[in-house]
């Protein structure tokens, strides 16, 4: 065995260590989510200049999703790496990647450098996310499973909320950072283009921070138990390089998509757009299962794979599509458009609309983070299909009442956003519990990607609709977000495909 693998099991120490990291490096993708919404069209309106300006919009929206499409092929390119080269190293990578594409934005000069480089940072992120939930459930006893998996959904609402405070001290902490930028040497030059347009390219360049993490990892996060005992089994030895054709064959139609249904493509009438999106994700669903199947044809044919768990396991990355799609496209179909919906709304007459955008994302931020804790120790407690079941409900209760019972901006506003917002949320806390369940350690890096991350193109595809709904009912946000959140129907039934696995280890 390498050095490489001959790590000494994981001391209770080296297991916090683990955690500490892997919730730092989900907090920090929910940050540098979050802060793209916030200096996007500051940035935007300064890489496009006057004449552009009209086209604001159209990249605003071209760069959120192809964001979403990076992340959906990043989970399963480094979920991929992980169950190849293992959690630590892999995980290292995904970081580094979102880290330092993230930063080159600051020095962008054209929009279109901006998308790239946040298609480039996405594939880390989503990257992050699987090995990150690999490796913990891997690492740390099943009774604490659960506890764990609402700290991983919580950790990247923090880094929403973060993002939330920050923008309404930005004026304050722009004067802030001049000064120490000037104290540091910077000309005044640099620092006013640094600082110019909310300091977006400021902000930017800081998203490379998280980069620091690794040197954490390498040095105190150790590798996994059960993957090492995999690849000492020789079963790590039967992915291929040349399998990833089919995750870039499957990115490519996914783009096509998003392509069809954005402003570029005007010209496209809808009957032609639902066509290609319709075969467009056959594809990227072939294309991105095509790793793991070939993975499991070669296991299978070296005898440490059983034939009918082949079925099985592409069974349970179908499945675990499916109940990520529901919940990702009602979070970003509907209640993401809330902040943007209560920046359009009248003040009641007892209080004054001050930062109404971010106050409501505050809430919704903070109610994601309670809810995403207490959906993974309910699920923990009372099963896996039945608190999936209750999740559905009460986000399409909490969702309808939302837009439906408010018609101006206040308290009751607000309550409602914390309860919308954080119900909608909670499958975020149970997806880290349930989904390593669904497969085998030498899968689980890769068919986890799969089956949250894929949820990102429907997520993607959903939210172009929803831009569509508002045009057909008048620009209303209420009406396109109730429409949209009767996508939790479907979930209420998906679940119950799926296997119970309360109180079961994870499969080896």
């Amino acid at each position: 065995m390498s050095t490489e693998t001959a790590r000494p099991p994981a001391t209770q120490g080296a297991k916090y260590m683990t955690l500490l990291a892997a919730l730092l490096g989900w907090m920090f993708d929910g940050f540098e989510m979050g802060l793209f919404p916030l200096i996007g069209k500051p940035a935007l309106g300064d890489l496009l200049g006057a004449e552009g300006a009209k086209n604001t919009g159209m990249w605003f929206g071209i760069i959120i999703a192809v964001f979403l499409v990076g992340a959906a092929t990043g989970g399963v390119l480094f979920g991929w790496l992980g169950d190849k080269i293992g959690r630590v190293r892999a995980m290292s990578l995904s970081i580094f990647t979102y880290a330092i594409f993230t930063g080159l934005c600051g020095f962008a000069t054209e929009a279109w450098h901006i998308a790239v480089l946040r298609f480039i940072a996405s594939l880390g992120m989503g990257g992050e996310w699987s090995l990150g939930v690999a490796l913990v459930n891997e690492i740390w006893p099943g009774k604490s499973r659960a506890f764990i998996a609402g700290l991983i959904g919580a950790a990247a609402n923090v880094g929403f909320l973060l993002v939330a405070l920050l923008s309404m001290s930005l004026s304050g902490f722009i004067g802030g950072v001049e000064g120490l930028l000037k104290s540091i040497g910077l000309s005044d030059a640099t620092t006013a283009k640094l600082l110019a347009n909310s300091a977006w390219r400021f902000l930017m360049i800081s998203g490379a921070f998280p980069a620091l993490l690794i040197f954490f990892i390498r040095l105190f996060v150790p590798e996994s138990e059960k993957w090492e005992e995999e690849k000492a089994k020789g079963a790590t030895s039967h992915w291929s390089n040349a399998d990833l054709i089919g995750v870039f064959i499957g990115c490519g139609a996914a783009l096509g998509i998003i392509y069809v249904w954005s402003p570029a493509a005007a010209n496209i009438s809808g009957a032609v757009a639902t066509l290609i999106t319709l075969v467009g994700l056959v594809v990227a669903l072939l294309g991105y299962l095509y790793p793991v199947r070939q993975y499991l044809a070669r296991a299978t044919a070296a005898g440490s794979l059983q034939p009918e768990s082949q079925g099985k396991i592409v069974k349970s990355m179908l499945l675990g599509a499916g109940l990520a799609s529901v919940a990702l496209l009602g979070t970003w179909g509907s209640i993401q458009w809330a902040p943007g919906w209560a920046d359009q709304l009248q003040p009641n007459t007892k209080e004054v609309k001050y930062y109404a955008k971010e106050k409501t994302q505050i809430a919704t931020a903070v109610g994601a983070i309670v809810a995403t804790i207490a959906a993974a120790v309910a699920a923990g407690r009372f099963g896996r299909r039945i608190t999936y079941t209750v999740m559905c409900v009460g986000s399409i209760v909490s969702a309808l009442w939302f837009y439906n019972a408010n018609s101006t901006f206040g308290t009751g506003f607000l309550v409602a956003a914390f309860l919308a917002g954080g119900i909608t949320a909670s499958f975020y806390g149970f997806f880290p519990l349930y989904f390593p369940e669904l497969f085998p350690t030498a899968v689980r890096a890769t068919g986890q990607g799969f089956s949250f991350n894929f949820g990102r193109i429907v997520a993607a595809i959903g939210g172009l609709q929803t831009a569509t709904l508002m045009k057909a009912f008048d620009g209303s946000f209420p009406k396109a977000g109730s429409v949209m959140a009767a996508i939790y129907v479907i979930g209420i039934f998906i679940i119950w495909l799926g296997p119970e696995t309360k109180d079961k280890e994870l499969p080896e």
